[in-house]
Parts: structure tokens; sequence; C-alpha cells
């Protein structure tokens, strides 16, 4: 069976970048880039599930000397970035293959990011499995994190296409065996799904 593979900040969600990290450098004093040079291993574990939300918690507030109140509104800045705002075309166009092909998600992820994505997006129902970095241990485009997600989906790699908004991560699904298409605006990535699934699906 076909089976559709997308990328979740850039793709399945807009992301831009909201400037919350030097608004707080300012607040708290801090050259530019401060925050990044004292949290950068933080957010690396984070990343690969190497430390969990009540340790990230901990260390941002050690790190930056923030109180409760100022922790929560950190965290809520970083995580309002991170989630971005959906993009409803490609979501509902992907809702409506279930069960035309197999369906994953392959992201480069922060701990809390499922159960947030999942209340906010319902991407947990959207597609039939999800490979998050945090869960995997696994960063795109590391080869083992496109391998994973085949095995997850019980799909070749050859039958696979990958969608992602990041050249070196489409680049590395290709050298993986996989189908894939660099995400740019919704129009030509539901033509390339479709030309993918054979002219299955038919044009609006």
């Amino acid at each position: 069976m076909k089976a559709l593979v997308l990328d979740i900040g850039g793709v399945l969600e807009f992301t831009p970048e909201t400037g919350w990290v030097a608004r707080w450098e300012e607040r708290l004093g801090l050259a530019p880039g401060a925050v990044g040079a004292r949290m950068a291993d933080v957010w690396e574990a984070g990343a690969v599930g190497r430390i969990d939300e009540a340790a990230v918690r901990e260390q941002v507030a050690v790190r930056l000397g923030l109180g409760a109140a100022g922790l929560d509104a950190f965290m809520d800045d970083l995580w309002a970035e991170y989630l971005g705002a959906p993009n409803t075309e490609l979501i509902a166009f992907v809702r409506s293959l279930r069960g035309r092909c197999r369906l994953g998600i392959l992201s480069n992820s922060f701990v809390g990011a499922r159960e947030r994505e999942a209340a906010r997006y319902g991407f947990d129902t959207l597609v039939e499995h999800l490979s998050y970095s945090h869960e995997t241990g696994l960063n795109k485009p590391d080869p083992r994190a496109y391998t994973a997600v085949c095995e997850g989906l019980g799909v070749r790699a050859r039958d696979c296409l990958f969608v992602d908004d990041a050249p070196p991560n489409v680049a590395a699904a290709e050298t993986a065996g996989m189908s894939a298409h660099l995400f740019t605006e919704n129009a030509g990535t539901l033509a390339r799904i479709r030309a993918h699934l054979y002219t299955e699906i038919p044009a609006d």
C-alpha cells in the first residue's frame, strides 16, 4: 500500500518566528543570543527525549532566574511559537485520505509536543503512526528516523512519499529510498500527493 508521511512544523502547522526569545532577553537584561546559549543543551536533550518536561521547567527557572509566574509565561511563549497555527487545508486533505493509503508523521519535536498537538490539532487521530524525535531519540536527517517511520507504518520506503519544508530532510528521505517533496505551499503539495497516489484522489 502507498504511504504518506508528513512533517509538522512548517507543513501541518505554520510556525513563523514570533520574536519571543528576543523579548525575554530584553526583559531579563540579557545579551542577544543569551537564552539560546544558556539553554542549548536542554533544548537538545528535550528534542531527543533525554529530559522530561518537569526537568525542562526546572532548568529554565534556574538558568534564567525565573519565579513561578515568569516560568509559566516563558513556557507559554515557547509553546505558542512551537504550535503555531494549523494548516487547515492540508490537514483536511490528509484526513480525507484515511483508508486510501497509510498515513504517518515524522517530526523533529520537543518533549510535551505529542500531548499538546493532539489536544489542539488532533494529530493522534489524523494519522496511523506518529514518530516524534523526543520519543524515538532520532532527529531528521538521521537515516534511522526514516527507517523507523516506515517500519512503524509497515511499508517499504519506496512506497512512501515524505513531505517536509527543510531541504536537508527531503534529501535524506530520498537517500533512504523514499519519494520526497519539499513543501512550499499547499497547491503544489496536494498535487504531488495525488500524483504519488497515481491520481486515485480526484482534483477538487
